[in-house]
């Protein structure tokens, strides 16, 4: 865990500035505003480094969210500049469309979603409408990645969905140590250590896993874990996701013998 919390976060704060003065000077960080730790921790950094008229908050129910209250609470605390944008008609748009293609029964032999598929699609068009809000603001946005090293390490994470992003402030901090930096910046702990969860299967997150976060904290700084059978799930998870951390592979054009 983080030996000065104080400090990590003092240094989080000079590197997103940092990133921004390199990165567009006069540009607003647009975030995905969940009410959870992560876009929370992201949102008080934003505005310590910025200041809160360089922020855009963008919370995005899918219909009914449960825990929208939670989001609110947080630009209220904040006083970020925010939105609420519900995604429903997209999400239902795109469903139609899928489902209703006769041609793409045939290829897939569905005639709905797959899990998978309705898991994945609402981060995705998240995202989407992250940049879209980025592209409207008069000087431009800088779209804020708020995923952390323990999910990413595993791949809980949607790949062009919350996996994606212009910029990372915790991408190298496990979720212990992103509590940390919340208790340091006051945020409230109902926000900070609230079970986080997808807000669709009514499990949390851990209960998703099948482990949780400080059996993975511990396990991706020491290497040890306890149950044979968990390590081999974060094996297993960790290396069928790699490809959400690594860059796109390209064809070596340099290996070619040219004319």
């Amino acid at each position: 865990m983080l030996k000065n919390p104080e400090k990590t976060k003092n240094e989080i704060v000079a590197w997103i500035r940092d990133y921004f003065e390199k990165n567009g000077p006069e540009c607003s960080a647009v975030i995905g505003i969940s009410g959870g730790k992560d876009s929370g921790v992201c949102a008080a950094l934003l505005k310590e480094a910025l200041g809160k008229d360089r922020i855009v908050a963008i919370l995005m129910p899918n219909g009914e969210q449960k825990d929208i209250d939670d989001a609110k609470l947080l630009v209220k605390l904040l006083d970020l500049p925010h939105a609420i944008l519900n995604i429903e008609g997209a999400f239902k748009g795109m469903a139609d469309m899928l489902e209703g293609s006769d041609e793409l029964k045939a290829i897939t032999g569905l005639d709905q979603l797959s899990t998978d598929t309705r898991v994945n699609l609402p981060p995705r068009l998240r995202m989407a409408t992250l940049y879209a809000v980025g592209q409207m603001l008069p000087h431009g946005g800088r779209v804020v990645n708020t995923c952390n090293r323990s999910e990413d390490y595993v791949g809980y994470s949607t790949k062009y969905g919350d996996a994606a992003g212009d910029f990372s402030p915790l991408a190298n901090l496990l979720v212990e140590e992103v509590y940390q930096i919340g208790e340091v910046l006051h945020l409230p702990e109902k926000l900070v250590k609230k079970a986080p969860s997808d807000g669709l299967s009514g499990k949390t997150d851990e209960d998703k896993l099948g482990f949780t976060y400080a059996t993975l904290d511990h396990y991706v700084l020491t290497g040890e874990c306890e149950d044979a059978k968990t390590k081999t799930r974060i094996d297993h998870l960790h290396k069928i996701n790699l490809h959400k951390l690594e860059l796109m592979p390209s064809f070596p054009l340099d290996q070619v013998e040219h004319e």
